[in-house]
């Protein structure tokens, strides 16, 4: 594989990521939800403003293509010269680009979601092992805490230790390049958290008023 043909399937990849879920499905609803709720076009603002099914059509979508770059685009079947990074080193190089493309999405004017479940239908392929820390970090941040915005922030820097103890230098620098850009795409919600100003998932925080 030649330098042209990686870089053909990284941006195959990123393409892929720009298709919106909430955006798409917003299409046959005739809303768009960046401009309801936070503003985002992921899926918790999917849920937030639209009806639960809505939002499952959303994180289905947006984990799918996830997936989709990392197991499908790294196969395809373009050019015969050998590959300058590994085939493991190619499935994350098409999974953060997917990531990429969903939070700045070509087809909708670069303005897309965090890219949370897009990174998490890519780990499916990468190293489905690091979704168990991966979600029960981010549960029991939930039930703790009731801010979606940190327990994805604290689920993201999990997976750093986590590849370490693995023993992968390529999936440990994934992870962090992941870490990092996830805090940077959440940095609205830091920002609201140091405000006091974070919306708070009432239904399934543990100490909230309602239990």
């Amino acid at each position: 594989m030649s330098m042209t043909v990686l870089i053909t399937k990284i941006i195959l990849a990123y393409l892929l990521g720009s298709v919106s879920g909430s955006l798409l499905l917003g299409k046959l609803k005739d809303v768009d939800i960046r401009s309801q709720g936070s503003g985002n076009a992921g899926g918790t603002n999917a849920l937030r403003t639209q009806a639960p099914v809505f939002a499952i059509g959303v994180l289905l979508i947006d984990m799918g293509k996830g997936f989709l770059a990392s197991w499908w685009i790294p196969g395809l079947l373009i050019g015969s010269t050998p590959s300058p990074v590994s085939a493991a080193g190619l499935i994350m190089l098409c999974g953060f680009a997917a990531v990429l493309g969903h939070c700045f999405p070509i087809w909708h004017g670069f303005r897309g979601g965090k890219g949370a479940a897009t990174a998490v239908g890519a780990l499916i392929v990468i190293e489905p092992w690091l979704l168990l820390p991966l979600f029960i970090t981010w549960f029991v941040t939930l039930i703790v805490t009731g801010y979606v915005g940190l327990s994805t922030i604290f689920a993201s820097l999990s997976l750093v230790p986590v590849a370490w103890w693995m023993g992968s230098q390529s999936l440990l620098v994934f992870t962090v390049v992941m870490a990092v850009f996830l805090l940077f795409t959440h940095r609205c919600n830091i920002k609201n958290l140091r405000n006091g100003t974070e919306h708070r998932f009432e239904r399934i925080y543990l100490f909230s008023r309602k239990h």
